[in-house]
């Protein structure tokens, strides 16, 4: 059986894998967490084999914490769990030291060949990112058309707070639109984002 530990702050998403998990004769779930924070106290009680993450976690970004976890136990197989479909994200994701990939769309039975196919060692992409990894990158990156609204107002200098009473959104939800876009564009910092959405033509 293999020993699997969940990392997602999704309540109704982690209750479903548990039951797709131990009703699968393959694993069981060791435990679960609903931030890094969590499974930084846990993680050696629950020796998982597989650890299945989310990539947007509410105290640090997944991308970051896969690498944490991979530095820390190096033989961790660590499997993404998320609605991130973007190539930066998932590039990001594998070059942090995740063996696998899913989406939160994806069929039970390829949620379950995710996790035996990591825990043999093997790499793991859902149908749709593996898919996606095989476009040409030109083509990779999409923006709604509130997130190029976002990128032109931080582009202005404004604050969270700011663009929040602009377009009438709470700052939370700005936070978590800025998030996202410094994750889809690959950048370090808002700086780094303005210059990548000015060189791309975003704005």
């Amino acid at each position: 059986m293999i020993n699997v530990a969940i990392v997602d702050d999704h309540k109704i998403l982690t209750e479903g894998l548990q039951s797709l998990i131990e009703g699968s004769g393959i694993a069981k779930v060791a435990g679960v967490a609903y931030s890094a924070a969590e499974c930084r106290n846990s993680i050696r009680f629950w020796n998982p084999e597989v650890l299945l993450l989310d990539v947007g976690l509410p105290d640090i970004s997944g991308v970051d914490f896969c690498k944490e976890l991979k530095e820390s136990f190096p033989e961790l197989r660590v499997l993404a769990l998320t609605t991130h479909n973007e190539y930066s994200v998932v590039r990001q994701m594998l070059e942090h030291g995740a063996s696998g990939y899913l989406l939160k769309n994806a069929m039970c039975e390829e949620v379950l060949a995710g996790i035996k196919a990591v825990a043999e060692g093997e790499t793991f992409l859902c149908h749709e990112i593996d898919l996606l990894m095989k476009r040409p990158k030109e083509t990779q990156l999409w923006l709604s058309q509130r997130e190029r609204e976002m990128l032109k107002l931080v582009a202005e200098g404004l604050t969270n707070t700011e663009i929040a009473e602009r377009i009438f959104l709470s700052p939370e939800t700005i936070k978590s639109y800025r998030k996202n876009l410094l994750l889809k564009l690959d950048a370090k910092n808002t700086a780094v984002l303005v210059r990548i959405a000015i060189e791309k033509k975003l704005i």
